[in-house]
């Protein structure tokens, strides 16, 4: 029993070194990435797939650009921003209706 002893405290104090450590990178760690940040600057960084797919951004989207998540050819541009394709329709993806955005965008509360 007294040989069980030493043994069993090692373990522990093996177990709580690995999930001090575990928890130290955690909350050291970057955060990743994500349209659930809302930047301000939106259009120039979330793709328009991650405005599409998030419940919170594509009502934006569809109240500034009516029928744009919806067109067929979408889906060829949504690894892409808006402002990156603006250039290509700057009848539809005028800088007021894309500054809308951005605006309303960086008024959502952070999740």
């Amino acid at each position: 029993m007294k040989k069980l002893f030493p043994i069993a405290a090692a373990a522990l104090l093996s177990i709580s070194a690995v999930v001090s450590t575990a928890v130290f990178a955690a909350k050291t760690a970057a955060p990743a990435k994500s349209a659930q940040t809302f930047p301000a600057d939106s259009t120039s960084t979330v793709t328009i797939g991650e405005f599409i797919d998030n419940p919170k951004l594509k009502p934006i989207l569809d109240k500034y650009l009516p029928g744009f998540s919806a067109n067929d050819q979408v889906g060829m541009a949504r690894g892409l921003t808006l402002r990156a394709i603006q250039s290509y329709s700057p009848d539809t993806l005028t800088d007021d209706a894309v500054g809308k955005i951005d605006a309303e965008v960086a008024k959502l509360p952070a999740p």
